[in-house]
């Protein structure tokens, strides 16, 4: 099934609306460094980026920087960034949330290199990330804050990578003089549309870091889709947490208020994880506001924001809440939309969405003015690739899942393994097609052109009609919806029937109080041939001693997997808190679990007590 975002009247089998993208300025070239001296002529003295230090304050100490303020430090990081010979070269970000992330990943845009944006050493849990990174990117120099110089250059030095001695540190008007030695200088021109923008590295859910080439032209089109989608004008806010080192928090807090003459409100991750009422807070003093999160932080956020608060901020003025980046759960929409309707929450204003890195980001949406859809699937058909939606009356045991919407300005195919379109209400892998679509992985040709080659074999589809993305996503198509089942990487398949860890993960935090919600992985392994289920999950953390509890949680665990899902359990670990691995996005890594668990991180299977380990079943 295929579901068309624009283009001429499509054939019956294509659905869509065909809302076509507007032009923001035609008269710009498709990058965004034309946008950003479009942005210095038009509103010189406008607000461009405000960013909100809680570290500084604990209310939050602001600043801001205007549009021309920010095109004059663009232009002196760039000429130093020329000085130094970046110009075609790489030129990795590794600078905390701020004010100079901005400059900084802009600068490298304007000198003609190519970006990398990452992140400052010592992220909790991410060292190995960031080294993976910039060995693979090989960037002739980095660009960080003054502060954070010094530490860069250690953390380089000591592990031999790329750049350790060329590290920039970006000020003001000027950046640091660059050491001495011949770098060279050249001139650079102006970024081309077809220019490599910068290299958006993925989060290494299932497998080790990867850099996305995202063109200009990419970039530029992907902001215009989502421009359209949710509705963005002169009115609107961006207010954002998200690490803009990843791809959604790049595109929402960065690259639309370029493009679109927005106001961009950030702060830190850590300081939303501490207080995730900071956030809210901000949105709500942003009238007109756009923000993003993935769906674990709206879940925190009713978790941790006490009821009392609520009252103390009113969100009546948000105009988008986009839920994304990880899989949707339809109870943690109606619990976020239930908590904070006193708080004036629009529910019409929760937009559930689906993207990824190698499309820039966004894919699909939820129309405008539309309650998120919420369908009913039948457990068992859906295992065997079948999406039938039950009556209401046989919800209970049924698969909930909440459509993300459909694309605009971009096609979406749900494929099956012969590259066969499939019909309306069967699982099968999507792709996409659009002038938002990478053009590759860096230095991995023939991965590529597997993953973003790919054509359809239909009979009727003309040898032109691609290339195509796998996304590696399975999906379905209903009611002219695209809803998301999981990661075909991810997929427990036992007995010919297919299992998403999501669900079984949604299963096991609800058995037991103890269970710490969204801190658990489900996966499977092959042993003695036959593929077994494994789950990891963190107790909670006013669990001094687990101990006494173990048995009566691991019984839980194993009755309702049985229960609700009809298979058993190989082995259960109940492990403490921060022990299951997450992605920088804050996804679980299910891949990491899997290594830690084999690597015996949790203690061998054999040697763990009887209730569990094993492959016995339920109890």
């Amino acid at each position: 099934m295929s579901i068309r975002g624009s283009g001429a009247h499509p054939p019956s089998s294509v659905l869509g609306d065909r809302r076509e993208v507007p032009e923001i300025s035609a008269d710009v070239p498709e990058t965004l460094d034309a946008y950003l001296i479009r942005a210095s002529l038009l509103a010189s003295e406008r607000i461009a980026f405000t960013f909100v230090d809680f570290d500084a304050d604990a209310l939050g100490h602001r600043t801001a920087i205007t549009w021309a303020e920010l095109d004059q430090r663009v232009e002196a990081t760039a000429r130093t960034l020329v000085a130094v010979g970046a110009t075609g070269e790489r030129v990795a970000v590794v600078a905390p949330q701020g004010l100079e992330y901005v400059v900084g990943f802009l600068a490298a845009l304007r000198a003609r290199a190519i970006a990398v944006p990452l992140f400052a050493p010592h992220l909790p849990g991410h060292d190995e990330r960031l080294v993976s990174a910039l060995d693979d990117s090989a960037p002739v120099c980095l660009l960080t804050t003054p502060k954070e110089r010094e530490s860069v250059r250690t953390f380089c030095a000591k592990r031999g990578l790329p750049g350790a001695e060329r590290i920039l540190a970006i000020g003001g008007t000027r950046v640091s003089e660059p050491p001495s030695g011949d770098w060279g200088t050249q001139t650079h021109g102006t970024p081309r549309p077809e220019d490599c923008a910068y290299l958006q590295y993925t989060s290494g859910s299932t497998s080790t870091p990867t850099g996305v080439e995202i063109t200009h032209a990419n970039v530029v089109a992907n902001v215009r889709q989502a421009v359209a989608a949710y509705g963005i004008d002169g009115r609107n806010q961006v207010v954002s947490w998200l690490p803009l080192f990843h791809d959604m928090g790049l595109v929402l807090a960065l690259a639309i208020p370029v493009v679109g003459l927005v106001h961009s409100v950030i702060m830190d991750p850590a300081a939303f994880v501490r207080q995730p009422a900071r956030w809210l807070r901000l949105v709500a003093d942003h009238p007109g506001a756009i923000t993003a999160a993935p769906n674990f932080a709206y879940d925190y956020c009713v978790r941790r924001v006490p009821e009392e608060l609520r009252g103390a901020f009113s969100l009546q003025e948000v105009s988008v809440m986009i839920n994304g980046s990880e899989p949707i759960k339809s109870d943690t929409v109606r619990r976020f939309q239930n908590a904070f309707g006193s708080s004036g929450l629009n529910p019409r204003a929760v937009r559930p969405s689906y993207g990824l890195a190698e499309a820039t980001v966004f894919v699909a949406t939820s129309r405008a003015g539309e309650l998120p859809c919420v369908t009913a699937f039948d457990r068992a058909l859906l295992g065997r690739g079948v999406a039938r939606p039950v009556a209401p009356a046989a919800r209970e045991g049924a698969v909930e899942i909440i459509a993300c919407g459909e694309p605009v300005g971009q096609d979406v195919a749900v494929v099956d393994t012969q590259s066969r379109r499939q019909p309306d209400g069967s699982v099968g892998e999507i792709w996409v097609r659009g002038p938002n679509v990478a053009r590759g992985y860096w230095r991995c040709a023939a991965r590529s052109a597997d993953i973003f080659g790919a054509a359809l074999t239909d009979p009727d589809t003309a040898p032109a009609d691609g290339p195509w993305l796998r996304t590696g996503d399975l999906g379905v198509v209903h009611d002219g919806r695209l809803y998301i089942t999981g990661r075909i990487k991810d997929l427990v398949i036992i007995d010919g029937t297919n299992h998403y860890p999501h669900d079984i993960e949604a299963t096991v935090q609800d058995a037991h109080g103890l269970i710490r919600p969204d801190h658990v992985a489900a996966f499977s392994l092959t042993v003695d041939g036959d593929e077994r289920l494994v789950v990891v999950a963190e107790h909670a953390r006013f669990v001094a001693d687990p101990d006494p509890a173990h048995e009566a949680i691991a019984r839980a665990v194993r009755r309702a997997i049985v229960t609700g899902h009809g298979v058993s359990v190989h082995d259960f670990v109940l492990a403490p808190p921060g022990a299951v691995p997450r992605t920088s996005s804050g996804k679980v890594s299910r891949d990491a679990c899997r290594r830690r668990y084999l690597d015996g991180v949790w203690g061998s299977p054999s040697r763990r007590r009887p209730d569990l380990a094993g492959a016995g079943g339920d109890e």
